[in-house]
């Protein structure tokens, strides 16, 4: 007798959430597997950070999300371990068989090897990492308000973010926003003129995969929001009280936050496949392990070079596009089949600096300013999931827009 093959997703990010509703129609069973129950949007985990979003705003339960897949089950849990050659998962002390793997686990933030700064800093990867930076923050202008001594209130008032790529780049225009329009206004006893925000990169440029005009114009709208710049700058340590650089300057500040290094999950560390920089698994072109071809790696855990042999970025837009195609190339197997290779196609680059501000581009054209932050802002409202979602997002940005008023200033017990 037949049996309908099994297919097993291992991560519920942007990559295994395309793999699931590619298969919804196929003649398989499909079991979704992620320690979390949610699906989270990461590119805006820098807007919980900064009070703009809940977390609720941008995450949606995947039980909601499949609800209507027959085919599909969703266990919550951690993989402990991957079987290849008999073809089967360890989650939660059970074991569960596999025809087909897609490993699609995503990343994890990348200190470097900084055991100080992982232990004082901030990062952006998770809404407990983003609810915990939002209540630092605003526990710091809440402490600077009460504090006398000039050189502590500065220190509490100085916020340093590392590294000057997309998501650096967002949270360091939308905290100086924050910090000019609305704590300002909460705060009108405190000499917020004060307060610093700088941008550390250690390479001679911001968004170094951008087109150069996009890196001046970044660099341009940043520097209007009174954002500090400091390129060629490595930061050496970080002890929570005071940020160490390269050249040996010291700069007093209780806030670091982090966002300049990705690795793949800690998965891919200790399944025994090949692995390349950054800890990505290493994939044959069909995004297939060249010694266990029922078994594909998609997303920040795969390592996938494009035609001028570069490594494809750790992008959202690159695990969808993976997603779709293993996809496609499972259902081709399924029937008799074979994989086909994974071709990327580039749909441009987007990055916010903050209120009718940011780069964009899309079909070789370059835009800055307030036409780039209207196709940024529609093209996430889209890809938001969640009807609700989407509405709560959309009136939270338009709020914020007509009155510089972040709504959701509440520091919680974490």
């Amino acid at each position: 007798m037949k049996t309908t093959p099994h297919i097993v997703i291992i991560g519920a990010g942007f990559a295994g959430l395309e793999v699931a509703r590619g298969l919804a129609k196929a003649p398989v069973r499909v079991t979704l597997i992620d320690k979390h129950n949610h699906h989270l949007f990461q590119p805006l985990l820098y807007q919980v950070a900064i009070a703009g979003l809940l977390p609720s705003q941008i995450a949606q339960p995947v039980r909601t999300i499949f609800r209507r897949q027959k085919n599909l089950a969703f266990q919550m849990g951690e993989v402990s371990e991957v079987n290849f050659d008999e073809r089967f998962v360890k989650l939660n002390g059970s074991v569960i068989a596999y025809d087909y793997l897609v490993i699609a686990v995503g990343g994890c933030t990348n200190f470097f090897g900084h055991q100080t700064l992982e232990e004082h800093g901030f990062q952006l990867k998770d809404i407990e990492s983003a609810v915990r930076t939002r209540n630092h923050l605003l526990s710091l202008f809440e402490k600077a308000s009460a504090e006398g001594d000039a050189e502590k209130r500065k220190a509490m008032l100085t916020f340093v973010i590392v590294g000057g790529g997309p998501t650096g780049v967002e949270t360091a225009g939308a905290l100086a926003e924050l910090i000019e329009h609305v704590m300002a206004k909460d705060f009108p006893r405190l000499n917020l003129d004060e307060a610093r925000v700088l941008l550390l990169e250690a390479s001679p440029h911001l968004i170094s995969a951008y087109p150069d005009e996009l890196r001046r114009a970044t660099h341009h709208l940043l520097r209007k929001k009174n954002v500090e710049i400091l390129l060629n700058t490595k930061m050496e340590n970080y002890d929570g009280q005071r940020v160490t650089l390269g050249n040996g300057t010291k700069i007093e500040s209780q806030t670091l936050i982090w966002t300049a290094g990705v690795k793949a999950a800690e998965l891919a560390d200790r399944i025994g496949v090949e692995q390349a920089s950054a800890g990505r698994i290493r994939v044959a072109p069909t995004l297939q392990l060249a010694r266990h071809p029922q078994a594909f790696v998609i997303g920040d855990a795969a390592f996938v070079v494009d035609g001028n042999g570069s490594p494809l970025p750790m992008l959202s837009t690159v695990a969808i596009q993976q997603g779709k195609a293993v996809a496609g190339s499972i259902r081709r197997l399924v029937a008799g089949g074979e994989a086909v290779p994974f071709r990327y196609k580039d749909p441009g680059l987007l990055a916010t600096v903050g209120r009718n501000a940011a780069v964009a581009r899309i079909f070789g054209l370059s835009f800055s300013g307030l036409i780039a932050w209207l196709i940024w802002v529609a093209l996430h409202i889209y890809r938001i999931i969640g009807f609700r979602n989407r509405l709560a997002v959309m009136f939270n940005w338009a709020w914020d827009y007509f009155f510089y008023e972040n709504q959701v200033r509440l520091i919680t017990r974490e």
